[in-house]
């Protein structure tokens, strides 16, 4: 069964250095708050895995935490780039950055794959592309039946999920709803999770279209309301444009970029 304790100290137990962590949530809940615990800690060496890295990875990455991406798709959503992943891609600042980049379909099948407890996946969503010849995790493989050539990816199997949802009741049960990504499937296919949510409450109450993570899937929950902040938690609060807006020019310079980490270092954790 879930545990619930504080963001701190779920991230000082659940997260080691040298760890494969997916931060995952698809413009709506996305684990921000969580983010900044682990730069707050300071970790070191990890193998960040996320199908739309967005500007907490932005963050992760210029604070020096990450060692290799593992993506489909980078940006600061409806403004630009992510200057802090591309000073550390073009000028390994402020370490070397490793990428492995696949397509979103690719992606969602490895996700998928590592929950249902399977080795790879296997789509068509390569045939046609680059790719294959720059991710070595992209191989041809044929149909046994049929002949055809299609492309297998490897299961993603990460040391740690960590998502945002709504709520949790107190046995760690946790609801999300509205626009969803693969959170369902990063916290099955992971070794260990930690869902950060709006509120601990005494019972889950029935929400059209949301999915219950049940207690035995979840290792950690912490009560972090505004979790997701800039992005949105639907029923919580809105999207915070003006943040993204603002990212892009401390993001740009190093010596903004180091301000900012600083006030982040300095706040006190939840």
């Amino acid at each position: 069964m879930a545990e619930i304790g504080t963001l701190a100290d779920a991230v000082g137990e659940l997260i080691a250095d040298g760890d494969v962590v997916a931060l995952e949530g698809f413009t709506h809940l996305i684990p921000t708050a969580a983010g900044h615990e682990i730069i707050r800690q300071g970790r070191r060496d990890l193998t960040l895995v996320r199908m739309t890295p967005d500007i907490v990875y932005d963050q992760l990455i210029g604070a020096g935490c990450a060692r290799k991406l593992v993506f489909s798709w980078g940006g600061n959503p409806g403004v630009g780039s992510l200057h802090r992943f591309r000073d550390a891609v073009q000028n390994s600042w402020p370490v070397p950055l490793e990428i492995e980049e696949h397509s979103h379909a690719g992606m969602a099948n490895r996700y998928v794959a590592g929950a249902s407890g399977l080795p790879f996946a296997v789509l068509r969503g390569y045939v046609g592309t680059d790719l294959p010849s720059v991710t070595a995790t992209i191989k041809p493989i044929t149909c046994p039946f049929t002949g055809e050539e299609l492309t297998a990816v490897p299961a993603l199997n990460p040391d740690v999920t960590v998502i945002h949802a709504q709520r949790a009741d107190r046995d760690g049960n946790v609801q999300l709803w509205g626009l969803l990504g693969v959170q369902k499937e990063a916290v099955l296919a992971a070794r260990r999770s930690l869902v950060t949510v709006e509120e601990v409450v005494d019972e889950l109450t029935p929400v059209p279209g949301a999915i219950v993570l049940p207690s035995w899937a979840v290792t950690k929950v912490a009560e972090v309301p505004g979790g997701a902040h800039p992005s949105y938690a639907q029923g919580y609060s809105e999207r915070d444009n003006a943040y993204y807006a603002a990212w892009d020019p401390i993001s740009r310079d190093r010596e903004e970029f180091a301000n900012w980490l600083r006030e982040v270092r300095e706040e006190v954790p939840a």
